[in-house]
């Protein structure tokens, strides 16, 4: 903050706004903007584990594990988003309390389910009582993370598994025919040509992602939404240095611009990645490219 700032009643116009845009609060929500970069820095990766190994479970000879991938993407696909959002955070939350309880705590004999509350002995607790802030706010961003993972993970293994579909039988059957196993000719044939096909449904589906960071509010982290409500909100010289009537507008407004710019430099990258992609394959892509060089 500048030092003219010390005194908001004494400055006014373009000095006053300066100083309302570099209190500790605003610091707060351009700090929030960073967390949803790492959220999506981390959870597109990692949802896209899960949905690999998803994908390759559901197109699995083993009946059962072919069950438990087609499960996986039909439930969390066939369940509204939201109520997924509020329901993993709780059973992922209570499961690694249970586990850490039984592994602390053998000796408690009290039953954990009493009634509508879910009762651990205080060294299971995550986090602890005891710990920092700035652990509590870490966990609830693993949460986040796993929840974001485990949901759009379903998503990708379904794109996934499409793009697999997608990929010629004939290119199996002759790479089996020169001598592959079932796993050489998937690691070598079907993987690298399944991306072609892929790129677009996942092009897709890191557009929602990206429009489906706002849910971090609902998970308790205090993301770009949180803070612009409540800094948007009309304050009162009573609560505040800088009191303003109901800005929400200009603050939701600006994250609207935010995420048109974001999801427009998305585009952008996408689309020379599937030219990249495209380029000398048995695609309409790569037959485009290949009209267009003629």
């Amino acid at each position: 903050m500048f030092p003219y700032c010390s005194d908001p009643n004494a400055i006014s116009g373009l000095t006053w706004l300066s100083c309302y845009l570099t209190t500790g609060k605003h610091t707060s929500l351009y700090l929030s903007f960073l967390t949803v970069l790492v959220l999506l820095a981390i959870t597109a990766p990692v949802a896209l584990v899960f949905g690999f190994g998803g994908a390759t479970a559901a197109r699995s000879r083993f009946a059962p594990l072919s069950w438990l991938g087609k499960g996986y993407i039909g439930i969390v696909r066939g369940v509204p988003d939201i109520a997924f959002f509020l329901f993993f955070v709780i059973a992922l939350d209570q499961a690694f309390e249970y586990l850490r309880h039984k592994i602390k705590c053998p000796d408690w004999d009290q039953p954990i389910r009493q009634g509508n509350d879910f009762v651990v002995c205080a060294a299971a607790k995550l986090p602890l009582g005891d710990a920092p802030q700035w652990v509590h706010e870490t966990y609830g961003f693993f949460l986040a993370v796993l929840t974001f993972s485990i949901i759009f993970g379903a998503f990708a293994a379904n794109v996934l598994y499409g793009a697999m579909q997608a990929v010629p039988r004939a290119q199996i059957e002759t790479a089996e025919a020169y001598g592959m196993s079932h796993g050489q000719s998937f690691r070598r044939i079907l993987v690298p040509q399944m991306w072609v096909y892929a790129l677009p449904g996942l092009s897709n589906l890191w557009m929602v992602l990206i429009k489906a960071t706002p849910l971090l509010f609902l998970l308790g982290v205090e993301d770009i939404v949180y803070w612009a409500r409540e800094l948007g909100g009309t304050k009162t010289p009573k609560f505040t240095d800088y009191p303003h009537e109901d800005w929400r507008m200009w603050y939701f407004g600006a994250l609207l611009v935010f995420y048109l710019v974001f999801t427009r430099v998305s585009e952008v990258v996408l689309a020379r990645v599937m030219r990249r992609l495209t380029h000398g394959q048995a695609t309409m892509g790569g037959e485009a490219q290949r009209k267009a060089a003629a």
